[in-house]
């Protein structure tokens, strides 16, 4: 090692000192960096991962239990290398960083392995005629018939309870967030997080104890629509008051300061900005409950024939049409059940879409 002349010249540095001084390395040869793996081996252990999922179910015959065991192989790996090439603080990070992926792997195939097989069962029996015909004069042994009635149901029965449930949601979200305070504030609160774990049965025999039973009305596709109305109400709420809340509070107090009354404020300038959002909170309500098949069978009944009028006569709808064509007990009835549930997935993605599009085309726009 090279010995660095200090040129310290003054009065009582003794020889020992000075030797010391001169034994501390130079700064120019410290390094900054840190030893990072190569990005490749995170890549090549999680290739090494799949790899072994495949080898997990051809031994074992199942793919969770595989895929359990190699998000634990994966996740013990990559700490393990980092420990070893890096040091301990990267090490945890890599381990917090797998873990969280290995669990969002583990959330989502579940998804897409239910979509994939929905699709493989139900794609080869969704056909134009299928959309097109209903199950009016179908035999057991036919291989004809169609879902068109149900469509019909489904979207008028989802349509009117959106209807009801949308602005009454709305309103009493606004009350919360910009005029509520005190006791009963509390108590809608209260009341929203209960109907929150409602279970969907007892809204249809709430529905069918008052509508039908109490009122004398009879089962259509109305009544199926109020109960799918207490199951979407308090998603609504909740979720436009939380997006409410995410207004700043800076433009309430600029359209104050401006004299702009506080109704004509949440009007104009509360609920454009969290429209988007607002949008996507009642696009989660109607996924919540356009599956539901539980209150339908009390209040909307089973028909084969197509009924436009939901306010007369029974109605049936795409989850009463699955219940009803995979209890029926033959081959050509539970391929239709597979493309009726396939239609069903169609129709939430369909509207999730056009959500996004209202959504970003009504967001309000830097500048305007």
């Amino acid at each position: 090692m090279t010995v660095l002349d200090t040129g310290d010249k003054r009065p009582g540095l003794g020889t020992d000192a000075a030797e010391s001084v001169a034994a501390l390395p130079d700064p120019r040869a410290v390094t900054l960096t840190r030893r990072t793996l190569p990005r490749q081996v995170p890549w090549a252990i999680a290739g090494g991962a799949i790899a072994l999922v495949v080898v997990l179910k051809l031994a074992l015959g199942n793919w969770g239990l595989a895929v359990f065991l190699a998000g634990v192989a994966f996740m013990a790996v990559l700490t393990a290398v980092s420990w070893r090439f890096e040091d301990s603080r990267r090490a945890r990070d890599r381990f917090a960083t797998s873990l969280i992926s290995t669990a969002f792997v583990l959330a989502v195939l579940p998804l897409i392995s239910l979509l994939g097989y929905t699709i493989q069962r139900g794609a080869e029996k969704l056909t134009p005629y299928f959309l097109t015909h209903s199950m009016r004069g179908v035999g057991s042994r036919d291989d004809t018939g169609g879902v068109y009635h149900a469509i019909v149901g489904t979207l008028e029965q989802v349509g009117l309870a959106a209807l009801i449930a949308v602005p009454i949601g709305l309103f009493t979200a606004i009350y919360l967030v910009e005029y509520g305070r005190g006791r009963l504030a509390k108590t809608v609160t209260f009341f929203v997080d209960v109907m929150t774990g409602l279970p969907s049965i007892v809204a249809g025999l709430f529905v069918y104890a008052f509508w039908i039973l109490m009122l004398g009305f009879e089962a259509s596709g109305f009544a199926g629509s109020l109960a799918l109305m207490i199951l979407m109400l308090p998603t609504v709420v909740r979720s436009a008051e939380e997006m409410l809340k995410l207004v700043p509070n800076e433009l309430r107090e600029a359209s104050l300061a401006l004299g702009i009354p506080k109704w004509r404020t949440v009007l104009k300038v509360v609920l454009p900005t969290a429209f988007g959002g607002i949008v996507t909170g009642v696009m989660l309500s109607i996924a919540r409950v356009i599956g539901e098949t539980a209150p339908l069978l009390l209040l909307v009944g089973l028909t084969q024939s197509i009924n436009t009028d939901p306010f007369s006569g029974w109605q049936s709808a795409l989850p009463l049409f699955v219940y009803d064509q995979n209890h029926a007990g033959n081959t050509f009835a539970e391929e239709r059940a597979w493309a009726g549930a396939l239609t069903l997935i169609i129709i939430v993605m369909l509207l999730n879409l056009a959500a996004r599009l209202i959504a970003r085309w009504k967001a309000p726009k830097a500048g305007r």
